[in-house]
């Protein structure tokens, strides 16, 4: 194929499937936990990582990684104590962090608006070999993380009152699913950009809820379609020269709603082979009426 013969596709594309495993992989969890839009905020946290990264000469993958971890642990730490005035302080977090990002990078040496654009929307062209390298490390983290640890972080997305009693650390694990879902965000920014990381997090997991109930079916489900809409959204853009983050996000709410056109008919087909399956009810002369059964068992 053309587009393996240049190594700025190959490292997009490589980009994209890891993309595409680890954003559903975590977004699982955060649609359980009915955190859709948490993606979106940390989102917001690592422009200011970005923008730290211009300023101080440094990675700005790892950088928005070290302060999208930190924004995180603080969103959790408002969600258990902020109480009533949580929200205006994760409103402030969020504005902050886009605040942070827009003047940090203007104060970078030659830095302009214009260098956050490739991390807001996503670049195919500006994926680096160092960028990989970052990517491939940070993703290989989000799989051990919610593989490995996938019954306890499902019974605490599930139940975190169950979960205490059953005796499993709940805070740390609230904690680690912050962190996963920060380091996923900053695996997906150069595919898919800070500002639509969250749909990629939320769509393929809400489209595989359409034909499926079961967990596991629902999370290989999520992430085939991830690892799908990433490389196709990462081909037609390279082809049809539009941006990759917004081809991405397309296609995956495309998929969304043809998985819903294509569940509605497969429900009504499984309720009537249910309905076919149960046993016929006995005619009401047959009956034992409730009330007399318990008059005997008392001796009147």
């Amino acid at each position: 194929m053309e587009i393996l013969n240049y190594a700025f596709m190959q490292r997009a594309l490589l980009a994209a499937v890891l993309v595409g495993i680890t954003a559903p992989a975590i977004g699982i969890y955060l649609v359980q936990r009915r955190q859709a839009l948490m993606g979106d905020g940390i989102g917001h946290v690592a422009m200011t990582g970005v923008g730290l990264g211009f300023l101080l000469s440094w990675s700005p993958v790892w950088m928005a990684t070290l302060v999208s971890v930190l924004g995180a642990i603080l969103m959790e730490l408002i969600r258990w104590y902020g109480k009533t005035r949580g929200d205006i302080a994760l409103a402030m977090l969020f504005y902050g962090g886009m605040a942070g990002g827009v003047m940090f990078i203007n104060l970078a040496p030659g830095g302009s608006n214009a260098n956050l654009t490739s991390y807001l929307f996503g670049s195919l062209s500006t994926v680096s070999e160092s960028d990989v390298t970052a990517i491939c490390l940070l993703a290989a983290f989000v799989v051990l993380v919610t593989v490995g640890l996938r019954r306890q972080l499902f019974a605490v997305s599930q139940d975190e009152e169950f979960a205490r009693v059953t005796g499993l650390p709940v805070r740390a694990l609230n904690l680690l699913t912050a962190v996963t879902a920060a380091v996923t965000v900053t695996v997906a920014m150069r595919v898919v950009g800070l500002l639509l990381v969250s749909a990629l997090m939320v769509v393929p997991v809400a489209a595989a809820q359409q034909l499926t109930r079961s967990f596991a079916a629902t999370f290989a489900i999520a992430v085939a379609l991830g690892v799908s809409v990433t490389i196709g959204g990462t081909v037609t853009s390279y082809y049809q020269d539009v941006p990759p983050g917004a081809t991405i996000v397309l296609l995956t709410i495309g998929a969304f709603i043809a998985l819903s056109v294509l569940a509605a008919p497969l429900a009504r087909r499984r309720a009537r082979a249910l309905a076919a399956a149960q046993p016929a009810a006995d005619p009401a002369e047959c009956k034992i009426p409730a009330t007399r059964g318990a008059a005997d068992e008392v001796g009147v």
